[in-house]
This record gives C-alpha cells, structure tokens and sequence, in this order.
C-alpha cells in the first residue's frame, strides 16, 4: 500500500505501527525496542490514512483496537472528517475472517468521518484474485497447507491499487482545499 501512495507525485507514506498489548502492560521492553509508533499528531497531520492489522478471529488486533480508542479527542474535535481512509488484513487461514476484520476496523473510521475507500472492482486485480484481496481492502492469506507465505503478484497489485487510489484522492482533497 505505501508503494501504491508513492507512486502518486507528492505524496509520501510513513510506515507506523500500534504498540502491542503485550508492550502496553511490559513498557520497559517496549521502549528497548526502539519503534515507530503511530502518535495522535500523525493521525491529525496525516493527508490520509491507511490501517492494517492481523485478523484475530474475525477482528482486528486488541493493539489496534485500544489505539483507535484513544483516538476521542480527534473524535471531538472533527479533527479527521473529510479524509480519506482505507484498511487492509492478513490472517492464517483462508477462511480466517479476513472482510469481518476489514469491516471492524472501518466502523471508528466511520465515526471519525472520514472518506471510506475500498478496493473497486474496476482495478482489475480484484476479478483475478484467488486468495486475498476484497472490496473492503487488501488481505492476504499468510499461513494454512496450501498457501504460500508471499503475496501473490495479483495481492500485490491489489495493495498498490489501494495506496494508489488512496493518494490520489488525498491529493485531490488537498488541492480542492488550497484552491478554496
């Protein structure tokens, strides 16, 4: 998905990541680790968003979960109406409930405001695709006995459609706001 955003000119994609649950109650570990955490001030300052998590048991993980709680004063504030967002998943198995976690992880977008955006069948992509990839956003298949711990090259194609389309339309909303 960031190569997707980076593909499109004058947009840049910064790679972020939600502490576990595991790091939130160990805080001296997670420290060590020296990580890029995603911070309120990203998700404010950011021209668009994209989120992935695992898929556990049809939802999302509880690390993304718990961030995306702390996210109310944005919440109150209006502070990410009107900006584009999209999700995308991995799990395990193939039946692994990967659409009941994409679906999970718009609903807080959905309350924020933001521009939802999928993965439309006109990609291309989305009609070839024989594991991962859906309307809801990208996913992949990582583990079971007959699957391939790579993307396929139709999953990626997918992933870069949606960060392309996500760029593109933050780029255009930022245009329409610097014309205005």
């Amino acid at each position: 998905i960031a190569r997707g955003v980076n593909m499109c000119s004058g947009m840049t994609a910064k790679i972020r990541t939600v502490p576990s649950v595991d790091d939130l109650i160990n805080t001296d570990q997670a420290k060590t680790q020296n990580v890029a955490y995603a911070t309120s001030d990203d998700l404010a300052n950011c021209s668009g968003l994209a989120i992935g998590s695992p898929t556990h048991f049809g939802n999302m993980s509880s690390g993304l979960q718990h961030w995306l709680e702390k996210t109310t004063g944005l919440w109150f504030s209006g502070g990410l109406v009107n900006k584009p967002a999209c999700v995308f998943t991995a799990s395990a198995s193939l039946h692994g409930g990967q659409e009941t976690t994409l679906i999970n992880m718009l609903t807080p977008l959905m309350h924020h405001g933001m521009i939802i955006l999928g993965v439309p069948y006109s990609s291309g992509s989305l009609n070839k695709t024989e594991r991962g990839g859906t309307p809801y956003g990208a996913s992949f298949v990582t583990g079971g006995s007959n699957s391939d711990p790579e993307l396929t090259d139709i999953e990626h194609d997918i992933a870069c459609e949606q960060g392309k389309r996500l760029a593109e339309v933050a780029s255009a909303l930022l245009r329409k706001e610097n014309s205005e």
